[in-house]
């Protein structure tokens, strides 16, 4: 499979915003690429490319949050979140897609139109085991809608604006339970051979674009502070649930 120049320049466009995205926030690099390689690509194929280079994305600033990881707290969500994705692919065939889409996108309309107008909520005051079940419920919920749908992001990263952790720390839940969720949902994809025709050539072209926008966008979540870096964060949310609305009329 070979591609021609404005599909290049579609697949580059695709991965450096994506990436830049990803580098700012630690998540979103799918939500940004995919309208762009869409117009290009199969579905199948983009779906693949996007969760290959979520990973890849992730993997060029894991350093940015390597010193504030907490395993111990971080697992909480990541195992139940693990625990999740078989099940939420189990139940593909069994739910509307559609209509799934776009319950998640108005709940989250609603909610970041909430947080935008409440400029900040109120930190939850549950106890340490109260918070450690909230904790793996999120989790296993975000497992779920990941392998139900790809959305495996939104649940934990809006939990997190509950939580009075720094932007360093809420950074490094979006990052290692993205990547553990993204990572499974990749090697099962390969496994089973179902990685479509085109793929290998499709992400040598995007690797170089989207480890130069993941640069980018960690040079510039450097200049933000914990005030900052929340809002971003709610309005790539608002903008995730825009997209699954439009997306499933």
């Amino acid at each position: 499979m070979t591609f021609d120049t404005l599909e290049i320049a579609m697949l580059l466009a695709g991965a450096l915003l994506g990436g830049f995205v990803s580098g700012l926030t630690g998540f979103g690099l799918a939500l940004t690429a995919i309208p762009l390689w869409l117009l290009v690509a199969s579905p199948p194929l983009v779906a693949a490319l996007a969760t290959a280079s979520s990973v890849i994305s992730q993997a060029q600033t894991f350093h940015l949050v390597w010193r504030h990881i907490e395993w111990r707290r971080i697992s909480w969500f990541v195992l139940p979140g693990l625990a999740g994705v078989p099940l939420g692919t189990i139940a593909l065939p069994l739910i509307d897609i559609r209509m799934f889409k776009l319950g998640v996108g108005i709940v989250l309309i609603v909610y970041c139109v909430f947080q935008f107008a409440a400029q900040r909520l109120a930190t939850l005051g549950l106890s340490s085991e109260q918070g450690r079940a909230a904790d793996m419920a999120i989790g296993f919920g975000g497992g779920v809608m990941g392998g139900l749908a790809g959305l495996s992001g939104p649940l934990p990263i809006a939990w997190a604006t509950f939580k009075p952790w720094s932007r360093d720390q809420k950074r490094a839940l979006y990052q290692v339970f993205n990547l553990s969720i993204l990572l499974t949902a990749f090697c099962s994809i390969a496994a089973s051979g179902l990685l479509p025709s085109g793929f290998g050539i499709a992400l040598a072209l995007s690797i170089p674009a989207t480890v130069v926008g993941a640069r980018l966008g960690s040079a510039l979540y450097r200049r933000l502070d914990d005030r900052r870096f929340d809002r971003v964060v709610t309005a790539l949310l608002l903008v995730t649930g825009v997209a699954l609305v439009l997306m499933s009329w």
